[in-house]
């Protein structure tokens, strides 16, 4: 049994002054891995300016526009057909013992393998003092434990939109205890990393009709890599494991590298973006 999904896009911009110069990045396409398969794509503007596909640096598909005529106001819109199954997830305890889990994440091969993913990078930074603000019961499997972390990090920060930006630092939803999926999932990763397990932020949409929560553009949750298992997702903002409501468009190592959008726009005065998201789901 799978799910067929429609995902709708749409952003609309409009500027003070004429817009001479532009250029966007478009990260919004969802990739087709071994649970979910894109089946349509369509994109299109309000200038009817070309449009060019590309990879990114992690091998994601993302969308270029460059216009090269003078404007005031686009609007971008995207429409994505895809089938996602449903996961039967894996919860059964690896046949490792924790001293042979440990020592794979001690292990150099290991740390050279997934260098990028246990690095700490500006938005999984932990002030000295929030380092040991939660810490791993190592009496425990690696899977038990990124469980455990992830209800802790829901526990710990309450779903509240408005209340921090994509600039947001870790210290700062440390402080407010307050934050969105982003804000989530660095907390995730830097105490997943911390741990010496890899750790992405993953890229995605979320269909919400079972009342979870998500942002209104995009939503994030994590992947970890578990010994013998793979890579894990884990989504803290609804303490639920990934299954077939997540469906992915990239990863990497913290929002910068997943923006949905990146754009240089040369023009004077002020500016105004929205953002419309629309995942609808059948059941096939």
């Amino acid at each position: 049994m799978y799910l067929e999904y429609t995902i709708n896009y749409c952003t609309n911009n409009t500027y003070e002054s004429l817009v001479k110069s532009a250029f966007w990045q478009f990260l919004i396409q969802p990739e087709t891995n071994e649970t979910q398969e894109l089946i349509a794509v369509e994109f299109k503007n309000s200038l009817n300016i070309p449009h060019e596909f590309s990879i990114n640096g992690y091998g994601f598909n993302s969308i270029r526009v460059t216009p090269k005529k003078a404007f005031k106001e686009i609007h971008f819109y995207a429409s994505f057909t895809l089938k996602k199954k449903e996961i039967a997830l894996d919860l059964i305890e690896s046949k490792l013992t924790i001293e042979r889990e440990m020592n794979i994440l001690n292990s150099l091969y290991f740390k050279v393998d997934f260098e990028s993913f246990l690095k700490t990078t500006s938005y999984t930074q932990l002030q000295n003092n929030d380092r040991n603000l939660y810490l791993f019961d190592w009496s425990l499997s690696v899977l038990k434990n990124l469980q455990n972390l992830n209800s802790w990090v829901f526990n710990y920060i309450k779903f509240k939109a408005n209340t921090t930006t994509v600039n947001s630092t870790l210290d700062e939803v440390i402080t407010i205890k307050h934050g969105v999926c982003q804000d989530f999932t660095h907390l995730f990763c830097a105490i997943a990393r911390l741990n010496k397990i890899p750790a992405r932020y993953v890229s995605g949409y979320l269909h919400q009709g079972n009342g979870y929560f998500g942002d209104s553009q995009m939503h994030a949750w994590a992947e970890t890599y578990v010994p013998s298992k793979g890579w894990v997702g884990f989504d803290p903002t609804n303490n639920l494991f990934t299954n077939s409501n997540h469906i992915k468009v990239c990863h990497g190592k913290d929002y910068k590298d997943c923006a949905p959008l990146k754009g240089v726009v040369f023009a004077l005065g002020k500016n105004k973006t929205s953002h419309t998201v629309q995942v609808l789901s059948q059941q096939q």
